[in-house]
C-alpha cells in the first residue's frame, strides 16, 4: 500500500532474542522496553533488497495507503540501551541475507 516511501523498523529476530534474554536476569519490578532496530527502512528500500537477493523482479500494485496507516514507525531503544546495555547486532542488510537464506532453503 502507499508509494514505497512508508518507513519501518525492521528487526532481526536474533537481536530481539538477545533483547530479551537480557531481560530476564534483571530484577526490575515492572517496566516497559521497547526492541527494535531504531534504523527505519523505506518499503521500497526492503523491496530493493529482496529483488537484488532473489534476483528476480517484483511485480508491483500500488494501491492507496490504508486508513490509519502512518509513513513511519521505528522503536526507541534507548532504555533498552541504558537498562539492558541492548545493542543491535545484525544489520537490515545481513539480516535480509539471512532471511533469504533460509527462505531458499526451506520455503
Amino acid at each position: 500500500y502507499g508509494d514505497g516511501t512508508t518507513k519501518r523498523d525492521y528487526t532481526y529476530v536474533s537481536d530481539i532474542v538477545n533483547g530479551i534474554i537480557s531481560s530476564l536476569d534483571k530484577a526490575y519490578p515492572y517496566e516497559i522496553i521497547n526492541l527494535g532496530n531504531n534504523h527505519p527502512v523505506s518499503l521500497k528500500e526492503m523491496i530493493e533488497t529482496l529483488e537484488e537477493l532473489l534476483e528476480k523482479k517484483a511485480e508491483i500494485s500500488y494501491l492507496p495507503m490504508q486508513p490509519g496507516d502512518i509513513q513511519m514507525t521505528y522503536a526507541d531503544i534507548n532504555k533498552a540501551k541504558r537498562l539492558l546495555d541492548y545493542e543491535t547486532k545484525v544489520s537490515f542488510e545481513e539480516g535480509m541475507r539471512e532471511f533469504v537464506g533460509w527462505y531458499k532453503r526451506f520455503g
